[in-house]
């Protein structure tokens, strides 16, 4: 059965009965399908993947996970603004205090990196955060902090994992309702953290509207409160919480951003549109012209604008998909450039190790170590405010003079529903890759995450199955928006081809 957004059912209700004072209806019979994290949490259709009896089995393996650790016993838990959101919170915070630990509350709906900067700066052993990230809304799941702040890696995982297929045979009760933990607020502290991070001085001094698109995720209300307070016109979209989204997946992309790039569009003078996913972890963004830039670009003019400022003396770790212009811009200011397989947490921890400062990754993902090692969106939109707020030049005049000096970069993706013909196709592509695609020859080939392909001319073709939802995607960089069409088009061509 699956929940949809308004629907109350009898699984939906079960905090209804404690507030009453009665016990907590025992927990049903956990599905046989084993629980599985991708490249970023647990995630599914809720009342078919994500239950609330898998939750409990999932958060007592956290839980024994964390016990093992003996880095403490305080665990801190977020939720965002979809269906059932807080009540999977309150399962989870007395699953954990069931289990001896000491858990704290957020008071309200809270954006993932306000969560995981509150790590980074806390004694915690771990976090929580209940979301699906830009899933769409009949979509849940659970993402995973260790203590500093960063998402749990693989081994961590496969552990939380083994646990977790230890316990779903069990049938245990629901935890006795209990006194409710503390809760935090912990909204103001990361907004102070972005006032120390940035020039909040220089956003006032330009005449600068920005316009933000929530998409009635968890973000809004604190990053657009942040910016108005800093002095910065801000005409707000989407910004009240909506379950359902709006309908759509809140994912900034473009095919989800008309009404930004409509928007952004009618305003005269210096103008930006910027919008963030729903769990405040992706950033998109739109030019004074209406373009909506590719997640290249904006890195390569996050890289450029912190470099060219003296805030970064190390290097950067981008993701596979990412394109080569970032590379370019961070190798003209003298910055190793480490390229890392797809999923942030491999980024992170190279922030972590110390080796690079700065992060980012295809699908929107950006990550500076001055406010924590996982990925921000909020911080990326923040600090493009600032680049255009600081110059008085629009966006678009800051992509030009980049693309000028280091060639015209066009990057960009789609997405397939996933089938098993599509991922046996996937994996015969793999064993016997192309040798041309788009009439260049393949250079180097790489099967770290799916199938990439390097091409003569600088650009590539990428092929995956997707860690967070059942999709293949095809990544392309190439020299110009016709080209990167045709691009994606082969790549689609070569999938359909060997699924026959």
């Amino acid at each position: 059965m699956t929940v949809r957004p308004g629907r109350r059912t009898a699984a939906s209700r079960p905090h209804a009965k404690r507030a009453a004072g009665g016990r907590a209806p025992r927990a049903r019979p956990v599905s046989a399908a084993p629980i599985r994290f991708g490249t970023s949490g647990w995630r599914g259709v809720l009342g078919e993947e994500v239950t609330f009896a898998r939750l409990r089995v999932l958060v007592r393996s956290i839980a024994e996970w964390v016990g093992a650790k003996r880095d403490g016993r305080r665990v801190l838990v977020g939720f965002d603004g979809r269906f059932a959101s807080r009540a999977m919170a309150e399962i989870a915070v007395d699953v954990l205090a069931e289990a001896g630990l000491a858990p704290e509350l957020a008071r309200a709906c809270t954006a993932t990196p306000v969560v995981t900067h509150a790590l980074a700066r806390g004694r915690y052993a771990a976090g929580l955060v209940l979301t699906a990230s830009h899933n769409p809304p009949a979509h849940h799941g659970l993402k995973v902090f260790d203590a500093s702040g960063a998402a749990i890696d693989d081994r961590a995982a496969r552990r939380i994992e083994s646990i977790a297929r230890r316990r779903r045979a069990q049938t245990a009760p629901a935890p006795e309702a209990r006194r409710r933990p503390p809760s935090r607020d912990l909204g103001l502290a990361y907004q102070e953290a972005l006032s120390a991070a940035l020039d909040p001085s220089a956003l006032r001094r330009a005449g600068l509207t920005v316009v933000y698109d929530a998409m009635h995720g968890a973000a809004g209300g604190l990053l657009d409160a942040w910016l108005r307070r800093a002095g910065v016109a801000v005409e707000s979209l989407r910004s009240t919480r909506d379950p359902g989204f709006g309908g759509g997946a809140p994912d900034p992309v473009a095919q989800n951003l008309a009404g930004l790039v409509a928007a952004t569009q009618a305003r005269s003078g210096l103008v930006l549109g910027l919008a963030n996913d729903g769990d405040g972890d992706r950033v998109g963004a739109v030019d004074g012209g209406g373009r909506v830039l590719s997640e290249t670009q904006l890195l390569a003019l996050l890289v450029d604008h912190l470099a060219a400022r003296g805030r970064l003396a190390r290097g950067i770790a981008i993701g596979a998909a990412t394109g080569t212009l970032v590379e370019k811009v961070a190798q003209a200011h003298g910055l190793v450039v480490e390229r890392h397989p797809i999923g942030f947490k491999a980024l992170s921890c190279a922030i972590l190790a110390g080796r690079v400062e700065i992060a980012g990754e295809e699908s929107g993902g950006f990550a500076w170590s001055r406010m924590g090692p996982d990925k921000d969106g909020m911080l990326a939109a923040a600090l493009l405010v600032e680049l255009v707020a600081g110059s008085g030049l629009p966006l678009e005049s800051h992509i030009d003079r980049l693309e000028a000096r280091f060639g015209p970069s066009a990057c960009g993706r789609v997405a397939l529903e996933a089938s098993p013909a599509r991922d046996s196709a996937l994996k015969r592509l793999m064993a016997a890759p192309p040798t041309r695609v788009d009439r260049q020859a393949v250079g180097r080939v790489d099967g770290d995450c799916g199938l990439r392909l390097a091409l003569a001319d600088g650009g590539f073709l990428m092929l995956r199955r997707s860690g967070t939802e059942s999709v293949i995607r095809i990544y392309a960089e190439a020299g110009d928006g016709q080209q990167l069409a045709r691009r994606l088009r082969e790549g689609i061509r070569l999938l359909e081809r060997a699924a026959r």
